[in-house]
């Protein structure tokens, strides 16, 4: 492709060189650079691309995309001036693999908790439906049946694109796609079309990334701004936030609650280990997941499939069929009847969630039991609150390692248990050893206890010191659970 088209829709400062010019591919990463690639320098958090110009040409880009241009250029390269490099990238990486978005309806998925579960949720739906689905999620990579290992919530734009491309190809009518955050803030979302945009709900996360409540807020928000008039905006009114998403939004605009009035309107009529049985605008259903941040998942997922043209009663049967996501209040019951839950839960609302939703459907006799850790190098502020919230909420809470990533875990527990009432004192645990800690819960737990642990969910490693050691939640505590059996 030639770079004058890549180009289309970019904001250009200043050109030097050709623009009628072959290119092969797109990078931002020198170190993948072949003959006659496009190389564009993305200021990094650790590196900034810019640094590393020479050496990409030195490789064979035959053009470059900079915020700043090199003091000495190369006859025969070309070098484009922006303002933004990943806006620039995106809009790119859009244009490359032919505006993949525009061929298919993009949802994306916004908020703190719940994102993986609604996209995979509707992922599942639409295929029950009957329809080829697109998945983009923290989970994993879903090409109608094909399946890919997801390494961020929000992959970068070239990535993003490559795989709507192959949707594309695959003959996908609709994708359903995670959107962080960081994805916003980043500009990988940009030059995308979305058919429509979900927002969940908003609480004390990536603060060590966004720095503040407000500046977090804002970056979501820029996601609904830039929706165009002929997408529809899907917002929790029972979060505080979802009406300041809606404020400069050009999309049409919806609500769901439980406990507002709503365009659509849920009410919890039943609540257990079962499931759930709820009303959604009058009509009755039972699902399969558990608890009222589900309900509220369920109806955002009610909402969307009604926004995208399903009928009601098909669509009401549909969410009956749904299974839960994997690490997401995945559950199992030994022979010894102990019930033992994972979930992803790492910010102190989901946390809150998750053990609220336990004590709603357990009965006074059985325990409580938590293991519960905060992962390194993250956002500091939270780990007192879910030490807090793990020992008032349980019958006894076992503090342990997460991701210490570089950070001592001993240091993140001692910021967690800074969080305990004294009080609660006496209902805690410090294990470092997370397996150990998981051993510990199951050796306390007798018949009809519950086990919760909470944090890593789906995840099947733990990060230390920069090495990804294998370690999966749910295999260890079925495990433990079954030696007891002998």
């Amino acid at each position: 492709m030639e770079l004058k088209d890549l180009l289309y829709k970019v904001a250009i400062n200043a050109v030097i060189g050709n623009t009628i010019t072959s290119v092969n591919k797109i990078e931002f990463d020198s170190r993948n650079i072949e003959q006659d690639d496009l190389f564009v320098a993305i200021r990094g958090s650790i590196s900034d691309g810019h640094e590393f110009i020479e050496k990409a040409i030195d490789k064979g880009a035959v053009a470059v995309i900079c915020e700043e241009l090199p003091e000495v250029t190369v006859n025969g390269v070309t070098y484009v001036k922006v303002d933004n490099t990943q806006s620039a990238l995106a809009i790119i990486a859009s244009n490359y693999y032919e505006s993949p978005s525009e061929n298919l309806k993009l949802i994306g998925v916004t908020g703190t908790n719940g994102k993986t579960t609604i996209a995979t949720l509707l992922y599942q739906l639409f295929t029950y439906a009957g329809f080829k689905v697109g998945l983009l999620s923290t989970v994993k990579i879903l090409v109608d049946e094909t399946e890919y290992k997801a390494t961020h919530t929000t992959p970068d734009s070239i990535t993003i694109n490559r795989y709507l491309k192959e949707m594309n190809e695959a003959g996908v009518e609709y994708c359903f796609m995670e959107v962080s955050s960081h994805g916003i803030h980043q500009k990988r979302t940009e030059g995308l079309t979305f058919a429509g945009g979900i927002f969940t709900n908003l609480s004390h996360d990536h603060l060590d990334y966004h720095n503040t409540f407000k500046e977090y807020r804002d970056v979501k928000k820029v996601f609904f701004d830039g929706l165009p008039a002929n997408a529809f905006a899907l917002i929790n009114k029972d979060d505080k936030n979802g009406a300041f998403m809606l404020q400069n939004t050009k999309a049409r605009q919806f609500s769901y609650a439980l406990k507002s009035y709503a365009d659509y309107r849920g009410q919890i009529l039943e609540n257990s280990l079962e499931g759930l049985l709820l009303k959604l605008n009058d009509h009755e259903v039972w699902a399969k997941l558990i608890g009222s941040f589900n309900a509220y998942n369920l109806l955002a997922i009610f909402g969307t499939a009604e926004l995208l043209g399903l009928e009601t009663l098909e669509t009401l049967r549909l969410l009956s069929d749904l299974k839960s996501v994997s690490g997401r209040f995945e559950y199992l019951i030994s022979d010894q009847k102990i019930t033992a839950i994972v979930d992803y839960a790492h910010t102190p609302d989901a946390l809150k969630n998750v053990l609220e939703t336990i004590n709603d459907v357990r009965t006074n006799n059985e325990n409580l039991i938590t293991v519960v850790g905060c992962g390194g190098d993250r956002d500091k502020m939270k780990r007192p609150v879910m030490g807090n919230i793990a020992a008032r909420l349980s019958n006894k809470a076992i503090f342990t390692s997460d991701n210490p990533r570089t950070e001592n875990p001993d240091q993140i527990i001692e910021d967690i248990e800074k969080g305990v009432e004294p009080q609660d004192y006496k209902k805690t645990l410090s294990i470092t050893d997370r397996k150990q800690a998981i051993k510990t819960a199951c050796q306390l737990a007798n018949k009809d206890d519950i086990i919760l642990i909470a944090g890593k969910g789906h995840e099947t490693y733990q990060e230390i010191n920069g090495e990804r050691i294998d370690f999966n939640d749910f295999e260890i505590v079925k495990e433990e659970l079954k030696k007891m059996n002998k």
